[in-house]
Formats: structure tokens, sequence, C-alpha cells
């Protein structure tokens, strides 16, 4: 593409036109040609659609689902036929879900290539021409029209009343007037004469110069940003941290055993097949089935508050995201322009001022822009009889009004509306609230503007109304609307949403810290906040964004939560930033502009009635405006992460205690206190015991702040409870061989039940930090648990126990596993708060005060 500078949009027209070595008249066909072959079509670049196998090989370099792959090749290796088909199928089920979800999210590029015009008005030769958007080039001319989409990114060179809509770029709710005359901006969607592709012309006309097309438009950026492939989530990288840490404690344990048997003349192939069940037994074989099931547990139930999961896992970012970044219009407010108030020259309500607004909104001809939509709409009840139009002038850039030329009962009237500081000064008059006509002042100017400012300062946008006779006048032929008499101003607003406020109090008494980011005016971001009562602190423009490299926008990102006039790429920017400083952040929008930071943050969400773009990008999609959807979302989140947690923490805790055991009485008993078979048998009825985890409840402590992966606090809690675990394997060794000198049937046998007693019972106390008594677990969950326990119970004594090298013991013996296994639980429920440290949440606490935040400085692992 050409190299234009970043100002381009601020020189004037015949500077550009030089520029693109273009004219007034277009270009030739035989140029356009040549530049098409060299530029490319005006579309965006198609992603190259990554190859099923690539994304099934990028998945299975996962250190878990590895561990778990080798896992299933050892059992299958030493003849354990059914942990080698339950773990490849849950591998192979939960890794083709993810890839069936991710590649629902590509139709996002797909997206923005249909929401643009097919054809558009070009000079070729100096000629008008239809030619579809395609072929568009740098250089070219363009004629648009009212309702017609900004096909490329351009300059204006003409325009006629020209305004345009540009929300789902910018951020801006209202419409925007277009105009040749360039004004010094920052950026390029504030700049008057630059025309930004896929928005909207919705008044007059318009001549733009093409500057950028296809992928080298902002929309091409954004679409470009959507197809990069995603980085890593909270969940999966927590996921990932989880994987390693298994790793290192398997290849510890193998190892041990390994060269402990060794060094004692072992059997080197019985030595190896324990070694490697040793190592199976360590791997949460049944963790991503659990998983999949506590994801689509919260996802069932999020259904049913009318929010699309397109990412399972979402759902414990959003439970994990203690930072929520959101887009201004359509997500806070409405995006509906509303007329509030219609005040005269005193400051109140005036009816007289609506009532000629509205006959001017009313007999405007050509499309109405979102001002006189909701004038309108405020006086729908009015009645308009016997008002008839005569003569109208439209609105133009130059005037910025629409006069009107109006009769009622054969008095003729110029009604003018347009912006407050262009209707005042064509007026030397003013009508008071009793009707009254008086000369107006300096003084009464002052006021006026006085009261324009007050209201401007809260983020409302205004339309000044002014009249004068026109007795004897049948058109608007000329210029004449000075001699006006001020009547007064119609004031307008975007209203926050009506669910807003609690949603938005909620999150933050939860530990959510609410960061917003708009492309509008702080002035109007920070009346906003104001308006939803946000705790909030700081503002940053666009422009001090532009002016930071990363490490520093990371560092002011922390403390400031209002972010203004911020371009597509300075959202990603702020949310990536956040992510840098540890933070797990959720980026709600409904534009077009949005969709690049939806999709970089761990947590991507949007709204019924946004953009296709911004729905395709996020992971899940509020259908209901009621943003407390959203909060009662983190707290499913919070829930799932619980339960997963549960599961993780019991299975490396009980697995790492039970092998560790092994691994120790492997080296100093005469023969393997489990064979493999044995080991595997316990592993798989353990892990199916723990299948009624996601089913469960969770503690109220546990959801009332945001909570992240933490493998210091596992591994305090493994060190802890997995030790406890061996004392009493231990325990229990001595009794069977020092006490009632078991045979190694029997020893097997005993053992074996033993410790899948302790492994199941426990998850009844561990479930909650509480006491277990007072809490009882879900029905799913105890069913599945003492089932499974009722099963290793019973083993020993079927049949064909001797065919696995289980002998049942007696009844001393039993009597002593549950002595046993009552003092074990026993103590594992005076220990369990020590073991499950408060240091495992994200952040303690309540949120920090404004001081706070300014004089605190960030922790790892900590959110300020």
């Amino acid at each position: 593409m050409i190299d234009l500078p970043s100002d381009f949009w601020n020189r004037p027209a015949p500077e550009t036109l030089a520029a693109l070595d273009a004219t007034p008249e277009g270009l030739s066909a035989a140029e356009a040609v040549r530049r098409l072959e060299f530029y490319g079509a005006n579309r965006l670049d198609e992603r190259r659609r990554r190859h099923l196998l690539a994304d099934l090989v990028r998945r299975l370099a996962n250190p878990l689902v590895a561990i778990l792959l080798v896992a299933s090749a050892v059992a299958g290796a030493t003849g354990d036929l059914a942990s080698f088909l339950i773990i490849t199928a849950v591998v192979l089920l939960s890794t083709g879900l993810d890839i069936e979800q991710e590649r629902r999210a590509e139709a996002a590029a797909e997206a923005l290539r249909r929401s643009i015009a097919l054809r558009v008005t070009v000079l070729r030769d100096g000629k008008p021409c239809d030619l579809a958007v395609e072929t568009l080039v740098p250089g070219d001319i363009v004629k648009l029209s009212a309702g017609a989409l900004v096909p490329a990114d351009g300059i204006v060179i003409e325009a006629n009343a020209a305004q345009v809509n540009q929300a789902a770029l910018t951020g801006e709710p209202y419409p925007v007037e277009k105009c040749p005359a360039p004004r010094r901006t920052s950026t390029m969607g504030e700049a008057p004469n630059a025309l930004l592709h896929g928005s909207s012309v919705i008044g007059g006309t318009v001549t733009m110069l093409v500057v950028g097309t296809g992928a080298h438009t902002q929309f091409g950026k954004i679409a470009k940003a959507l197809g990069e492939d995603r980085p890593p989530t909270a969940f999966e990288r927590g996921i990932r941290r989880l994987g390693i840490l298994i790793v290192r404690l398997t290849l510890f344990l193998v190892l041990f055993v390994l060269l402990s048997h060794i060094a004692l003349r072992r059997p080197p192939l019985e030595s190896f097949l324990f070694a490697m069940a040793l190592a199976v037994g360590l791997t949460p074989e049944l963790l991503p089935m659990i998983m999949t099931i506590a994801l689509a547990r919260g996802a069932e139930r999020l259904a049913k508050a009318r929010v699309i999961v397109k990412r399972l896992s979402a759902i414990h970012d959003l439970g994990e995201m203690h930072v929520l970044c959101t887009d201004k219009t359509g997500t806070l407010t409405e995006a509906h322009i509303t007329m509030i108030a219609h005040f005269g020259m005193d400051g109140a309500d005036c009816a007289r001022v609506a009532e000629l607004a509205a006959i001017n909104a009313r007999f405007e001809t050509g499309l109405k822009s979102p001002l006189d939509d909701a004038l309108l709409a405020h006086t729908a009840g009015h009645s308009f009889d016997g008002w008839a139009k005569l003569d109208e002038r439209p609105f133009d850039f130059g005037r910025r009004r629409v006069s009107v030329l109006a009769e009622k009962d054969g008095r003729r009237i110029e009604i003018v509306k347009g912006a407050p500081e262009a209707v005042l000064a064509l007026c030397d008059r003013a009508e008071d609230p009793a009707g009254e006509v008086s000369v107006l002042d300096q003084s009464g100017r002052e006021a006026i503007m006085a009261l324009h400012d007050r209201h401007a300062a809260r983020g409302l946008r205004m339309l000044g109304i002014a009249w004068k006779d026109a007795e004897g006048r049948a058109r608007i032929d000329t210029d004449d609307d000075d001699g006006l008499v001020f009547l007064g101003l119609c004031v307008f607003m975007d209203p926050p949403k009506s669910s807003a406020t609690g949603a938005v109090a909620r999150l933050q008494s939860t530990g959510v810290r609410i960061k917003v980011i708009s492309g509008d005016a702080a002035m109007v971001v920070e009346h906003l906040v104001g308006q939803l009562s946000l705790s909030v602190a700081g503002v940053l423009t666009g422009p001090e964004i532009d002016a930071l490299d990363d490490a520093a926008l990371a560092a002011r990102a922390q403390s400031v939560d209002i972010f203004a006039r911020v371009t597509p790429d300075q959202k990603s920017r702020i949310v990536k930033a956040l992510q840098a400083r540890g933070h797990t952040v959720g980026f709600i929008g409904d534009g077009i502009n949005d969709a690049p930071a939806i999709k970089a943050a761990d947590v991507g969400l949007s709204v019924d009635g946004a953009t296709d773009v911004a729905r395709e990008a996020a992971d899940m999609i509020l259908l209901d405006s009621d943003l407390n959807v959203l909060a009662d979302g983190v707290m499913e989140g919070r829930r799932t992460y619980a339960n997963i947690m549960k599961y993780i923490r019991m299975g490396t805790s009980s697995n790492f205690g039970n092998m560790l055991t092994m691994a120790l009485a492997s080296v100093f008993l005469p023969f393997l206190p489990l064979t493999a078979v044995q080991v595997l048998l316990n592993n798989m009825l353990y892990d199916l015991s723990q299948a009624g985890i996601p089913f469960d409840r969770a503690d109220p402590a546990e959801i009332a702040r945001p909570r992240g992966w933490n493998m210091s606090a596992l591994v305090r809690f493994t060190l802890i409870m997995g030790p406890l675990s061996s004392l009493f394997d231990i325990a229990t060794f001595v009794v069977l061989t020092w006490i009632f000198h078991s045979g190694v049937g029997t020893f097997r046998a005993s053992w074996f039940i033993e410790s899948m007693a302790t492994q199941i019972l426990v998850v009844f106390i561990i479930r909650t930090r509480g006491r277990f008594w007072r809490d009882w677990p879900h029905p799913a969950l105890a069913v599945s648990a003492l089932s499974c326990l009722a099963v290793a119970l019973a083993l020993p004594y079927l049949p064909f126990a001797a065919l696995i090298g289980f002998e049942g013991p007696g009844a001393a013996i039993l009597a002593t596993i549950v002595l046993l296994v009552f003092l074990y639980l026993a103590a594992v429920e005076g220990l369990k708060t020590f073991a499950m440290s408060r240091r495992e949440s994200v952040r303690t606490g309540p949120p920090p005060t404004h001081r706070q935040r300014r004089s605190s400085r960030p922790r790892k692992g900590y959110a300020p």
C-alpha cells in the first residue's frame, strides 16, 4: 500500500489528491486496472483455515494431555484395557469439543465481509460508473448518498449536509458531520474530513477520495486481529501449569522407584511396570471429563438465564475474572438517543420549545437523524393538526441547521433547529416562557451559553430552537435566517441501562474492578460513570495512550478506570496491558470497534443486538439486556472453578500420598504393596467416585471473591495432605505386617480397601472449608462416591478376586482398617483449614480504596 503519513487526514484536499496521484475527475480505467493488480481487491483477506490435524496436534502438546496419553499407553501395555479405553475416550472427547467450539469463532471475519456494501458509484475517466466495491483502489473518487455504507477508508473532498454514523467503529452514538475542511486531530475517527470503512451515511451526500482498501483500512485491521490465533486464556494457562506440576511429581517418583529397585537388584521388568503404574496412578485421568461436565453444567444454568456460552472454558475464566473492561455505548447505555428536556430562557421545561422543534423535525425531508427520531418519539402524543409545510432548507455543514417554513391558522413562521451556537448567533431577540419577545442583549446570550455549558459538561447533546415571522413568504430561497427569535434548547442523552447500576454494584462488591473503555469524550464517560455510581479512579485518553509504550501502559492501566477517545487497537492494547500485570480480564462490547478487544480478553462478552462481528468474537453472548446476568455468570464461574479444584486437590494429594507410600514401601517390603494392575484399578475406581463433583454446591466463601489457579497453594495442600495420607498408609502396613502377619494376597486386599476408603471418604471433608457435617454434598456426589467405595470393599470377596491378586481380609483386620480410616478423617478435618490456605484466593478483602490504589505496590498474584 501507499506509505501515507499518520496525519494524512489533517491535510487539505489538493494535497491528498496529489499524494495519491489522483484528480477530482477520478482515475482512468487503465490506471484503475493497474492499481488493482498492484494493491489487490478491496476485500478483507481470507484467513487460511487451519487444518484439523494441526488443531489436534496443538492440543495434544498440552503437558496434561500428553501425560494422559502416556498413561493410556502404559495402561494398555500392562493389560489394563479398561483404563486404556477410558483415558483415550476422555482425551478425545474433551479435545474434540474444544476444537469444535474454537472453530465457530472463525466465522468472525466472514461476518465482517458480509457487512459491507456490494456496489458503489465511482468516477472513471470523468464519468460515474456503478462498480463492485472489490474493484476500488487508492486514488478512486467515490460518490455516496444517504443510506450508503462507506466501502473504504477515504478523505472527503466534497460534502453536502453529510452526516455519518460511525458508532460501531468509534463508539460515538451521535451522528458525525463530515466536510472537506481538515481539522488537526489525533485520531482518524475524530477528523471531520475522514471516512471510515464500515460506517454509514445517514444524511446528505459526500464525495470521497479512497486512501485505503481491504486489509489496510481500519476495518480491515480489525478483521485481521480477529483472524489471528487467540492467546492462551487464564483457564488454559492454569491447566498447563497443573500439567507441568504433575510431570515433575511423576518424574520424581518414577526415578526414585527405578533407581532404588535397581540398587536393590529387583527384577527389572517388574520394577519398570510398577514404576509406570505409579506414573499412571499420579495422573488425574478423569480431569478432562470432570472439567467438561462441570463447565457443561455451568453452561446449562447460564442458558436458562439466556446466556449463550460459545467456549466452555470461558465459564471458569468468568469466575476468575477480577477486571472487567466494558464499552459504554450499547453495554452500559441503551445506544438509543432520548430527549430528556426542552427548556426555555429560564431553564425550565417549555412546551412551545418541544412543539416547534417537533414541527421542524416532522416536516424535514430525507433520512431522519437519531436526534430527530428522539424528538418525534418524545412528542408522539402531540397533535400537529392545522400545521402545513410550505418550504424547507435542509441541513448542511456550513449552515449547521434546518429551516422549515410552516403555516397554521393563516400565520406563517420559519422554524430553525440546529447547533445551539450557530442558531444563537443569528438571533437578536428572545421569547420568554410567558410568550413575551424582547431584545437579546449580551447578558442574555451569556446566560443561554452558561445554561448550555452546564448541560454539555454532563455529556448531553443539545439543539437550539428559534423562529421568526414569515408573513407573505412562500419559499426559503435565500439565506436570510438572521433576525431570529431564540426560543430554547432541546436536550438529548444516551441513557444508561436500567439494570446497569445494580449490576456493576454487584460486580464491584464481589471483587471485580470495572474499567470503562470508550471512544466517546472523557467528559461524557465521566458523566455516565457518575450516573451509575461506579467507584473509579483516573482518566486516560487515546492520545495519551499513543504516547506510552506497552510497559508504561501496563503500569498506568493498573490505576486508571476510565479510558476515553480510544481506537479499536488501543482497546486491545489496554486489555493486553492488564493481562501483562497478571490480571484475568473480561471485556464486554457490542460494536465492530470492540471485536479485537473482545477476542484478546480472557473472557470476551457481547450482548444481544451487537454487531455480527462482536458476537462472533465473543465467548459468551447475553441475550437479555439485564447486565445482572453477567454478575450471575461470575458466580456460576466461581462455583465451577470451586468444584474443579475439589477434584484437583483431592486427586493430586491422594494420588501423591498413595503413590509415595507405595514407592517407599516397595523399597522396604519384600514384595510390591500393589501390583501394576491393582494400582490402575485403584486409580480408576477413585476417579469414577468423583464423577458427581460437578453437581456439587460451593461454599459461599469460595465464590465471594475471584479465585484463580495458584500452583503454590496446590503444592502446599498436596505436601500437607499427601504425607498425612502416607502416614496412615504406613500405619496400615505396620499393623498388617507386624500384628496380623498377613500374607501377600491379604496384605494387598487390606491396603487396597484402606486406600480406597481414605481417598473416597475424604471428599466429604475437603469439599468444604467449614465443618463437613454442616454442609452435606449433592446427592450425585454422595451416590458416585459411596457406590465406588462399595465396589472397592466388595472386590476382595468376589469369586474372581484371586485372579487380580486379592484375598479377602478377616473381621479383625477390617475393624482395624475402620479405626485407621476414622482417625485419618479426623486428622484431615483438623488440618484442612491450615492446608486450604486463604492465600489460594486471587484477592483477599474488599476492593482497595482510591488511596490504596495510588499508594500500594502490585504484588505477584495479587490484583490491586
